[in-house]
């Protein structure tokens, strides 16, 4: 096992953003340009040598064309002038004697070689004699009128290392500033975007419980800034509407719960201060309809709380959803309040039989609450789904508030009475319960003219995450 034994702040996964970019993109960008600047540096070497070979070659070539007609001394002069690329002419013997040259200074053959004819031209061979070191001699066969001779021209290199100097020199001077500039602007356009991402962080800290609406700052740039933005926005609203749903189902809530309390309070207190009017009669009109209903009330408060916290646990099972509308049919039959219809085929699924008996009673007094007379009750199976399609004769849910009267605590009367609008948790159970059997549950139109729930469930039963 390793250690680091550099100090915190010397370690670089230690530096801020900004320098570590600064940083990276100076050695990408030198590494890049000590790459080029070689690859160049070798290309232009190559390029001027090869011009330089070149001049000499054609020099050579020119003087071998002119030896066909003429003899070594009667050659034109200015074919052994000199200039910034000919350094000097020589025409040698198949003896090594220099017959002509460009200067007297010339006279030792610049190369110990001869070619006879027919042989092939030879350059970029290095002089190894002559009153300068730094040449290039190509040499060329050729016959003249007084025999045999090679001539031998020689170029001078040193106009190719002054170019190469000079080209180094601006490489060097040009480079680090070229690195400085990428570092620098770097450095700035990382701020920049950073300037962004703190105006986010900072917005964000200062946004507490009290200030949900607040929304951070989007930059008019489309970049991945723009978008970490937007996205925190999105997040700000969900967390938004989870604290203002929170809050309203505690209101919703306490004041459920706060009406059959404040019953029972002032039961008991009428029995504390007067025992005499303590009689069956208030224990049964009054009291246990009260306690059951707070019970009621409490068992669909914690059902929807662990819908929220783990989802709703499933003992999964053979269940007959025709055997389960019909025990509700007769339910609501013996209560007399209207008139019940069933078209009941035999449907069997797999699922909770307790929480789809849930669904279905929670159906079934709905429709009744709002029927005006009659209720129909229907199961049917298409593979591989099952329905249960429940109708009642009532007022309808209009298409507006049909997504709406799922969500919990929501009734669609203007009262909050038991008679008419219940507790507003039945239909959110009926959602919570046909989700985790992976169902759906939807509201249309009834024939009947009222409002139909329509239950989907699937036959093979509930995604085994779902059960228990």
């Amino acid at each position: 096992m390793t250690t680091n034994l550099l100090p915190e702040p010397l370690r670089p996964s230690r530096w801020p953003l900004r320098v570590r970019s600064a940083l990276a993109a100076a050695v990408v960008v030198g590494l890049a340009l000590l790459v080029g600047a070689g690859a160049l540096l070798w290309m232009l070497d190559r390029s001027l040598i090869g011009a330089v070979d070149s001049a000499a070659t054609a020099r050579a070539t020119d003087i071998a064309n002119q030896l066909t007609h003429d003899s070594p001394a009667d050659l034109d002069a200015a074919l052994f002038t000199t200039d910034s690329r000919i350094s000097g002419v020589q025409i040698v013997s198949p003896s090594g004697q220099v017959v002509r040259t460009s200067s007297q200074s010339w006279r030792a053959p610049l190369i110990d070689l001869r070619l006879d004819p027919g042989q092939a031209p030879v350059s970029r061979v290095s002089a190894t004699s002559g009153p300068e070191s730094d040449l290039r001699v190509s040499a060329r066969p050729a016959v003249s009128t007084t025999g045999p001779v090679t001539v031998l021209v020689a170029a001078s290199k040193e106009s190719v290392e002054t170019t190469l100097i000079t080209v180094a020199v601006l490489l060097a001077v040009g480079g680090p500033l070229i690195v400085l500039v990428a570092a620098a602007a770097t450095w700035a356009l990382v701020g920049r975007s950073l300037g962004s991402v703190e105006a986010i962080r900072s917005q964000v800290a200062a946004i507490g419980a009290a200030q949900l609406s607040e929304r951070v700052p989007v930059p008019p740039a489309r970049d991945e800034i723009a978008r970490l933005a937007t996205t925190m926005n999105a997040m700000l609203a969900r967390i938004e509407a989870g604290h203002l749903a929170q809050r309203r189902f505690v209101g919703d809530a306490s004041h459920e719960l706060r009406s059959p309390l404040a019953t029972l309070t002032a039961a008991l207190e009428v029995a504390r201060e007067r025992p005499e009017a303590f009689d069956r009669a208030l224990l049964t009109d009054t009291l246990l309809p009260e306690t059951e209903r707070m019970r009621d009330l409490v068992e669909d408060l914690l059902i929807l709380a662990r819908a929220d916290e783990t989802g709703i646990a499933l003992r999964v099972g053979d269940v007959d959803l025709d055997d389960l509308a019909d025990g509700e049919a007769r339910r609501l039959r013996l209560r007399g309040d209207v008139t019940v219809h069933t078209v009941t085929a035999p449907v069997r699924i797999r699922g909770d039989r307790e929480r789809l008996a849930r669904v279905v009673r929670n159906l079934v007094d709905n429709a009744a609450a709002h029927a005006a007379s009659t209720v129909a009750l229907t199961t049917e199976t298409s593979e591989p789904t099952a329905r249960i399609v429940v109708d009642d004769d009532g007022p309808g849910i209009p298409d507006s508030e049909r997504e709406r009267v799922f969500e919990r605590f929501v009734r669609l009367q203007d009262d909050r009475s038991r008679a008419t609008g219940g507790s507003g948790l039945g239909l959110a159970i009926v959602t919570e319960i046909v989700a985790a059997h992976g169902g759906s549950v939807t509201i249309g139109d009834s024939p009947l003219g009222g409002a139909r729930f329509v239950v989907e469930l699937p036959s093979e039963g509930p995604d085994h995450r779902s059960a228990s």
